[in-house]
């Protein structure tokens, strides 16, 4: 799971009062400074742009930002809460969300929310919300996944763009996706996987990316397929007691994935690694010349966008028994708990919510999409400008097609627990009977928080 982004922006609007977060009053304790953390160094970057206006309005405080990497990030949050070091405020996941709060370690905004007259939230507004019913944090982006091609390769196999952006799914038989997939993969003698003497085993050009990965989320793999037979990841909204793993739509859905490798029409689990470690990004994929058409992020969209030699198509993700489901991922603001300066923190978190401050950033650096919809309008506006068309996502979040993140207990250990046993299961070590296993695991790690 990209840990840079989350809820659908385009049909979020966030209402702040951008008077009362722009207040001259520097507070009543003298000058002092606002420390925000984040793990995103665009964003870092992009809200940056924001500061220079905020701190005129608001003399007296200095915003200071501080960038640390995804892998170093939560560990040292926590270990700063402990220590009593931690930031005003910062940049949080939601799949740290529900300890964060379990652990009182995290403002609740509802006096703050309540002094400052905001009655009105977006839907993804309560993805912050604790089982107590406080408000811990307010959207800050999103972030979802779409269907990028080769449109030289597509016109070549004798399909348009259409095609492409209609394809339907099912576990079954692979519906019009596996059926363009199988024609678009041409194996080393140049015979393409649906004509006679295909050789599955020796392949110059697969016809689709990646489809397996470790990931417990499945953004940009496996999720748009399993979700769109209706398939849920938690069994309880909002808050999940375990994952359905052993739900069979699940299971026939990965084992989907893993035909299609069998067959040829996709790469193996980690054949695009790099030194057998790293794996290449998705538009690395679809640039080697090897991949014809890959699922990839919503923040890939200028790198894809920039391949060298290759004019890029984007389509949304697979038509399945229930229409369109692609993850939506996204982040959210939050103030500490033991911060001293909460009325200028809020001032700051605030004025990083209004509409001002998220198009600036959002325009400074186009990789994450902000959570208010005139900031998002002005973004897909200068993207287009630039010959990067958003209008897929923006249509997906606009249609209901976005699945998103539930909060869950755990989120760290999750993710450690799971990550093994996906691996497991596309590298071929595991069978369907890991997703038992897959599931219990999920159950007990939620339940050590409850």
């Amino acid at each position: 799971m990209k840990l840079s982004r989350l809820i659908p922006a385009a049909v979020a609007t966030l209402t702040l009062p951008l008077a009362a977060a722009c207040s001259s009053n520097g507070g009543s304790g003298g000058a002092y400074t606002v420390n925000w953390w984040t793990w995103d160094e665009h964003q870092a970057a992009a809200y940056q742009q924001c500061v220079p206006a905020f701190e005129k309005a608001n003399p007296g405080i200095t915003v200071k930002i501080s960038q640390y990497d995804s892998t170093d990030y939560f560990t040292k949050l926590t270990a700063d809460f402990v220590a009593g070091n931690a930031p005003d405020a910062f940049m949080n996941s939601v799949q740290y969300f529900p300890t964060y709060a379990n652990q009182h370690a995290l403002e609740p905004l509802n006096p703050h929310l309540s002094a400052n007259g905001l009655q009105q939230f977006s839907e993804g507004v309560d993805i912050w919300k604790g089982k107590d019913g406080e408000q811990y944090g307010l959207p800050m982006d999103w972030a979802t996944s779409g269907l990028y091609y080769d449109k030289g390769a597509i016109a070549k196999a004798g399909y348009t763009d259409k095609d492409i952006q209609n394809m339907t799914w099912n576990p079954g038989n692979g519906g019009t996706f596996e059926k363009i997939a199988a024609h678009l993969t041409i194996d080393d003698h140049g015979v393409r996987g649906d004509q006679p003497g295909f050789d599955s085993k020796h392949i110059k050009v697969y016809g689709s990316g990646v489809l397996g990965a470790a990931d417990m989320v499945g953004q940009t793999s496996w999720f748009p397929f399993a979700a769109s037979t209706g398939w849920t990841q938690g069994n309880d909204k909002p808050w999940a007691t375990k994952f359905n793993f052993t739900d069979q739509r699940f299971i026939q859905s990965m084992d989907w994935i893993k035909s299609m490798v069998a067959k040829g029409y996709a790469p193996a689990y980690k054949q695009f690694n790099v030194g057998g470690q790293a794996s290449i990004s998705d538009s690395q994929q679809l640039g080697s010349g090897k991949v014809a058409m890959t699922l990839g992020g919503s923040w890939e969209a200028a790198a894809f966008a920039n391949l060298k030699g290759i004019k890029v198509g984007l389509a949304p993700t697979v038509l399945g028994a229930v229409g369109r489901r692609a993850f939506s991922n996204a982040n959210g603001n939050v103030i500490w708990a033991g911060s001293k300066n909460k009325s200028g923190t809020w001032k700051w978190i605030s004025y990083q919510e209004s509409a001002t401050c998220q198009t600036k950033a959002a325009l400074y650096n186009a990789s994450f999409f902000p959570s208010i919809n005139s900031a998002m309008d002005a973004l897909v506006a200068q993207q287009k400008s630039k010959g990067v068309d958003l209008s897929v996502y923006t249509t997906m979040a606009k249609d209901g097609d976005l699945v998103l993140q539930a909060p869950y207990e755990n989120g760290s250990d999750m993710q450690a627990k799971l990550t093994p046993l996906f691996e497991a299961y596309f590298d071929g070590s595991k069978g369907d009977g890991v997703w038992a296993t897959a599931e219990q695991t999920s159950k007990q790690v939620i339940a050590e928080n409850q």
